[in-house]
């Protein structure tokens, strides 16, 4: 009777991971299909019968082989990697909801901040709140913003208006227009980045967050180089200095409160240098409350 059951229960198995297979490959055309080649970058040209992308772009913008999307579409049972699945995720511009299903017909934990954000109490809200008007976040160890005041918020542009998952220090400071041109020193602070970067990776080695953040990363040339300087850097408070798009240069002590040391998540804080600063800072708030 016993083995009865569980070949039962064996043969239900299967079929449910067959089905979300099949539910995987039409959730990718259908997806695929939706998104016109402008949207990428690519020409359109005049012999296009393919509605939306082609397997062989989307795999390209992916950064995965041909033959092995061309497998996922078809159903086949094949192992997807995070990596490959966010890849995916930001080719075909999923929304949250859709990404979340993508995963979820994939068997798979979306390691991106986005989705596994840890708890945020209340009391930490109020706290970045009541240090308005200066600027402060919570950040984990890979640098991913997970809270932040209204001030922080527009303190290199609008963090707003970027997408949650793409909401990490390093890689805004690597692929990201408006932060680049806020950072005044920005070849020494992305040297910094990566170094401590690899400093805060040797306690994470393997976790597929991690590998998924520098598989976005490397897709940066300057981060390569810098990356395989193979500096460490452990973290330290030192003076930044950023140009504002709204109230001009900031000069600013950035300074780490630890919330949980063992998991790498603290407040980070920039506090005036001076009054000039300081009187920015404060129109900068209120322009922030006002948006």
């Amino acid at each position: 009777m016993t083995s009865t059951v569980t070949a039962r229960q064996q043969d239900t198995t299967v079929k449910g991971a067959e089905i979300r297979r099949h539910e995987l490959a039409a959730f990718l055309r259908s997806r695929r299909e939706r998104i016109s080649p402008e949207q990428v970058g690519l020409p359109r040209g005049p012999r296009r019968r393919t509605p939306g992308l082609r397997r062989e772009e989307v795999a390209h913008l992916s950064a995965v082989g041909v033959t092995w999307y061309t497998w996922l579409e078809q159903a086949r049972p094949i192992q997807v990697s995070v990596q490959v699945l966010d890849a995916l995720a930001r080719t075909l511009r999923l929304d949250a909801s859709e990404r979340a299903h993508l995963f979820q017909l994939a068997g798979a934990n979306d390691p991106s901040p986005a989705a596994s954000c840890p708890s945020v109490t209340p009391a930490i809200r109020e706290m970045l709140e009541r240090l308005e008007p200066i600027p402060a976040a919570v950040q984990n160890s890979r640098y991913d913003i997970v809270a932040y005041n209204r001030t922080y918020g527009r303190l290199m542009g609008d963090l707003d208006a970027i997408a949650p998952e793409d909401r990490n220090c390093v890689l805004l400071a690597y692929t990201n227009a408006d932060w680049q041109a806020a950072i005044v020193h920005l070849e020494e602070s992305r040297r910094l980045m990566a170094a401590r970067l690899r400093a805060s990776l040797a306690g994470h080695l393997g976790e597929p967050a991690w590998k998924m953040l520098l598989a976005r990363l490397e897709e940066s040339p300057v981060f390569r180089e810098h990356w395989e300087r193979y500096e460490v850097v452990r973290h330290r408070s030192r003076t930044k200095e950023f140009i504002n798009p709204y109230v001009g240069r900031l000069t600013l002590e950035h300074t780490d409160l630890w919330l949980a040391p063992e998991a790498g998540f603290r407040m980070v804080t920039y506090t005036p240098r001076n009054d000039e600063t300081r009187e920015r800072l404060e129109r900068l708030h209120l322009l922030a409350q006002g948006s």
